[in-house]
């Protein structure tokens, strides 16, 4: 016996008019809604899981995997991540399930797994792991806006929208932040206020991949917007990891002289590819400094300088960096309790604008969305290698070790 409908349609039924006598109303439709495949009417027909089983399974674990449980990496402290035999969620009320296509690593990952905690986003032992996208397995009662079959990436958190923050548009600084992780898995829990808030659909042309660099482009876009740059601004962006790259490169997009100021080869290269104006290569912070201001005129210092490591010596930096009457974004976050002793002389005789940027918002994150699938943003530069799940220790314990690698697409 056929175990799906899509079995049945092809063991059996040969064409598109077919499968439309189970569903659709004319071949018309087909043509119109855009299906030129059996596979696509069957995804577009069939609402959910349970009506593509012809077997009458009720379950996502039953009907498509005849298992209970996945393979999942779990984070229990500073550099100790298992992979482990974990039972497979079930979506609840307004949830999804998504089979994980490809899950990316990052720069906040790999704080994380050196830390072993992150303040805000998780405390071990959790399922680990938050930029993704995948397919759709299973929608949950309520869910109307996606099923099973759609091409999605999941954002890893989602506002309120009802606090003091939300009401005033900072949904990124929310009370309620509802954050979601469990990206390097088989498969993840979507909670019920991301799909409603925060996920998002995957044009047929993106790959799965490159859809998952939404996540961290949109903190970049966000950093960048939040720094007030305009077309012809000289932007220095102290870091070269993956995050310091995506706001050189959307800097470079919207039109500004940009400086990459890095420490490694490999990072210089990717600055180059992706629309540095300037590379200043030196693990010396003074150099750095004196380089940067000589590439502006009259050694003036930029206009804008935008902190992507972390660390209180680059945040230093960056205030020396810019000019009078510029600006500062502290994009990276340093280690809880740390504390930076700035120069008030030179910021306040100097009308220094100091400021930072934290995570995104529902808006920016379907701005770098329709980024990715336009098509200028260079998606496929940031992926640098592929991992399977069981790698993944030996993938961070690489990027700890300051690698060429910028992303790594973790596949389950």
């Amino acid at each position: 016996m056929a175990r799906t409908v899509k079995d049945a349609i092809l063991r059996g039924r040969k064409t598109v008019e077919t499968v439309v006598e189970g569903g659709l109303d004319t071949v018309e439709t087909v043509v119109e809604a855009g299906l030129n495949t059996v596979d696509a009417v069957v995804v577009k027909g069939r609402r959910t899981v349970e009506s593509a089983v012809s077997l009458g399974r009720r379950t996502v674990e039953n009907a498509l995997l005849g298992r209970s449980t996945m393979q999942a990496a779990v984070l229990h402290g500073r550099e100790d991540i298992r992979i482990e035999e974990v039972p497979i969620p079930k979506a609840a009320v307004g949830e999804l399930i998504v089979r994980v296509g490809a899950a990316l690593t990052c720069g906040t990952d790999l704080k994380v797994f050196r830390r072993g905690y992150h303040a805000r986003m998780i405390v071990p032992p959790a399922l680990f792991g938050h930029e993704l996208a995948g397919i759709v397995v299973e929608a949950g009662d309520g869910v109307t806006a996606f099923a099973a079959g759609d091409r999605v990436v999941a954002l890893n958190s989602a506002p309120c929208g009802e606090c003091f923050f939300c009401e005033r548009g900072q949904e990124s600084l929310c009370d309620d932040l509802l954050f979601n992780n469990g990206a390097y898995a088989e498969f993840i829990r979507i909670p019920a206020r991301i799909v409603a808030k925060n996920t998002l659909r995957v044009p047929e042309h993106v790959p799965l991949e490159h859809a998952a660099l939404t996540e961290p482009l949109a903190c970049a876009v966000h950093g960048f917007e939040d720094s007030g740059a305009r077309s012809g601004d000289t932007v220095a962006v102290i870091g070269g990891g993956p995050l310091g790259l995506m706001i050189l490169h959307v800097a470079a997009l919207a039109g500004c002289q940009t400086i990459g100021i890095v420490r490694h080869d490999g990072q210089a290269e990717a600055a180059r590819l992706l629309g540095a104006t300037h590379v200043v290569q030196t693990t010396s912070i003074r150099k750095a400094i004196g380089e940067t201001r000589a590439l502006t005129e009259k050694n003036r210092g930029v206009d804008i300088a935008i902190e992507a490591v972390g660390l209180p010596d680059a945040w230093l930096e960056a205030v020396e960096l810019v000019r009078k009457g510029g600006t500062v974004n502290f994009f990276g976050g340093c280690a809880l309790g740390t504390h930076v002793n700035l120069d008030t002389n030179r910021i306040h005789y100097g009308d220094i604008t100091l400021r930072s940027t934290f995570h995104h918002t529902p808006a920016i994150c379907r701005k770098a969305m329709d980024m990715i699938a336009g098509g200028r943003f260079q998606a496929q530069a940031f992926i640098t290698g592929h991992a399977h799940l069981y790698e993944l220790n030996r993938v961070f314990e690489k990027l700890m070790k300051r690698s060429s690698e910028i992303k790594t697409a973790i596949v389950p």
